[in-house]
């Protein structure tokens, strides 16, 4: 799965693209707490939390996360979109809580593996 897929499975709006929609996504961290995704050591990590907050895509860039989903449909600081810009990190938005979007990320990615894409 994509960056890019993963916008559209959650209904989602991509507010800035990162280095690429096209990088594959294949963990996801859900969390609100970034003391607990600092201890995440994944490849090709997503970050999905409902924490807007600029903090969130810094320590996204710290673990080496492909870009970030702030679920809840929540607005994002105005500072949020440049620090994404900064840190050439995907920033996306959704409108469905937390673990919703986990679900759906999940039913994808499995969808996904049954078919060998």
């Amino acid at each position: 799965m994509t960056v890019e897929r993963v916008a559209q499975v959650l209904d989602g709006k991509t507010l800035y693209a990162g280095e690429g929609p096209g990088r594959p996504v294949r963990h996801v961290v859900a969390s609100d707490l970034m003391s607990d995704v600092l201890l995440v050591d994944d490849d090709d990590m997503l970050l999905v939390t409902s924490l807007a907050s600029d903090q969130v895509l810094r320590t996204a860039q710290i673990v080496g996360a492909v870009g970030v989903v702030v679920g809840n449909g929540k607005p994002l600081p105005s500072t949020m979109l440049s620090v994404a810009e900064a840190l050439k990190m995907s920033l996306i938005t959704a409108p469905h809580a937390k673990y919703e979007c986990c679900t759906r990320i999940y039913e994808e990615l499995k969808r996904e593996t049954s078919h060998g894409s």
